[in-house]
């Protein structure tokens, strides 16, 4: 019996064309919705028939998405995540989903999706299992990629549950050209680099950039402010090595939006969703459509913030400044003219303190350095800022937990005719 590295490589030797991407995808952050953080594994339908994870909960969640605005504002994507399997594959060795809780199968449900004007996800595993137990896609890649073109599938979410680490470099890629040899453009969201990063190996991004639409990178969020807080210190430490690697087409993905659930205030709600945008970072909610209340319905929705997070030039920020519990974070966004750059920039205030913490600092010392300055704009409060030159501060007081996001944009010099190739900000 061979060893399974070397069944690997003999499995890639028999893929026909080059292991890449190449499916033309995700030029900008995806944006939908997808079951996991709500709703986790919840299969009792009996005890709760409008929570389990179900064809009654898919299209109603899609019936939500295309009647209330959040499709038409780019939310296009719905995402059934783990649990929607059968314990067993069919007779013929096909996924099949749980006959009880999906009597009309896949397809009805997907072309129903569909008939709303959205696009079908669906969630497996590069693993023996899933992580809740159901069939895994090891040994039946092909036929498991068949199968999702067979149902009208529009992205994949590849867990890494019950998989050998080191094959995952072989497995991801190997699963990722399957899919496009089906034909059909399939978005690939991979959890390859999480999985392997903690557990002390290194993730070959330049290998993942090939391979995977989105990836990744952390760990599961739970629903609540100090999680939101991890993954966003997580991003900050690791930005040097994580943001070259983001672009159209390949994106950090630090997991859903917990907006409208049970463990955010309204500004820590609008802090997820500008730095969540300011990172360049797929928009995916989890919770539920059916009940959330108008003021986070009303951040989700923020047309101006969507905006930034789905800018075409696709860079992802950083943070510029750190101190006394606030921090600055910036992205270069359109318009760009003559080598500089608009900004979108986030001061977020991480102090609990009881009352708002007033932020001034020059925009030169952030990072914007436009001579001719920019026009400021904040985009939850719609409240327009005037013009400000590098010299000038920003300041602005900023609710305890909470942030003030910007658009900054540009001032080009009247007398500037020529326009000189763009030059990277430093750092980016």
């Amino acid at each position: 019996m061979l060893p399974r590295i070397q069944q690997l490589f003999l499995l890639l030797l028999g893929v026909s064309g080059a292991i890449c991407l190449e499916n033309g995808l995700a030029r900008t952050p995806p944006m939908g919705w997808m079951s996991w953080e709500r709703f986790r594994c919840n299969t009792d339908c009996m005890a709760y028939p409008d929570e389990c994870i179900s064809d009654k909960l898919f299209r109603e969640i899609a019936d939500a998405m295309s009647s209330d605005g959040y499709a038409d504002v780019g939310y296009e994507y719905l995402i059934i995540d783990d649990c929607w399997l059968a314990h067993n594959r069919d007779a013929n060795g096909k996924l099949q989903p749980d006959a009880s809780r999906f009597p009309n199968g896949m397809l009805d449900l997907s072309d129903y999706i569909h008939s709303k004007g959205l696009k079908f996800g669906l969630y497996e595993d590069y693993g023996n299992f899933t992580c809740a137990g159901y069939p895994g896609i090891i040994g039946h890649m092909e036929d498991d990629a068949n199968t999702f073109a067979s149902w009208g599938v529009d992205y994949v979410k590849l867990d890494g549950c019950y998989a050998h680490l080191h094959d995952m470099d072989i497995g991801y890629p190997a699963f990722g050209d399957y899919l496009n040899r089906t034909g059909r453009p399939m978005v690939y969201s991979c959890s390859w680099p999480v999985y392997q990063e903690f557990n002390g190996i290194k993730p070959d991004y330049e290998a993942i950039i090939k391979t995977c639409n989105l990836w990744r990178n952390y760990g599961d969020i739970q629903d609540s402010w100090n999680d939101v807080l991890s993954i966003i210190d997580y991003y900050a430490s690791k930005q040097d090595e994580i943001i070259p690697h983001a672009g159209p087409g390949h994106w950090n993905d630090p997991d859903m939006l917990i907006i409208g659930n049970y463990g955010l205030s309204k500004d820590q709600s609008k802090a997820q969703m500008a730095l969540w945008s300011v990172m360049a970072s797929p928009l995916i909610m989890s919770n539920d459509l059916r009940s959330i209340g108008a003021e986070f319905k009303a951040i989700l929705q923020n047309k101006k913030v969507i905006a930034v997070n789905q800018d075409p030039l696709g860079m992802q920020g950083r943070r510029v400044y750190q101190s006394d519990s606030v921090e600055v974070w910036t992205r270069p966004i359109t318009p760009v003219q003559d080598g500089q750059y608009s900004y979108a920039v986030v001061v977020l205030n991480r102090r609990t303190d009881g009352t708002p913490y007033r932020f001034s600092q020059s925009l030169q010392k952030l990072g914007l350095t436009n001579p001719a300055g920019y026009a400021f704009e904040e985009l939850f409060d719609g409240v327009t800022h005037g013009e400000l030159l590098p010299s000038d501060n920003l300041d602005v007081r900023v609710n305890p937990s909470g942030v003030k996001m910007f658009r900054a944009e540009l001032k080009a010099k009247a007398e500037d005719t020529n326009h000189r190739p763009l030059i990277f900000p430093v750092g980016y």
